[in-house]
């Protein structure tokens, strides 16, 4: 039996995507509980924070450091499965991403072509912001 190629999946901290979805609710709950974090996913270190709402997960990223290798699209996909996992309506994305001291023109240009826009997102202020509505029926991706 052939082994899956795995160079090319992108770990957060150092769980597949499938491993993250397996995590027990507690789990989640603690991380959204404690509010901004550092996380590893692939070569990037990433500043951000997670809240669940009635409807939907809100992923809001600070800052990106490293990366390039595909990390946000993993984050997308992540974000997708497990929404359509608790029956949630969208994935909420906030992106600072519009004063920063040494812009991302690649990441900006990414935000763009997803359809991310600036908006003054309530109680954050000015970002990149997509609500991604989730269909029921499961991503090809």
């Amino acid at each position: 039996m052939q082994q899956p190629d795995r160079t090319r999946e992108i770990l957060i901290e150092g769980l597949t995507v499938d491993e993250m979805l397996a995590l027990p609710d507690e789990h989640v709950a603690a991380l959204v509980a404690v509010g901004p974090v550092v996380f590893r996913a692939g070569s990037a270190e990433i500043l951000g924070q997670f809240r669940l709402r009635p409807d939907s997960l809100m992923i809001e990223l600070a800052q990106i450091d490293g990366g390039g290798e595909g990390v946000l699209p993993a984050l997308w996909r992540l974000a997708e499965r497990y929404t359509r996992q608790r029956e949630l309506d969208a994935v909420e994305w906030v992106v600072h991403a519009i004063n920063c001291a040494h812009p991302n023109l690649k990441l900006r240009r990414l935000l763009e072509k997803r359809g991310f826009e600036v908006k003054d997102v309530e109680g954050i202020g000015p970002a990149y912001y997509f609500r991604h509505q989730i269909d029921s029926a499961p991503s090809g991706t």
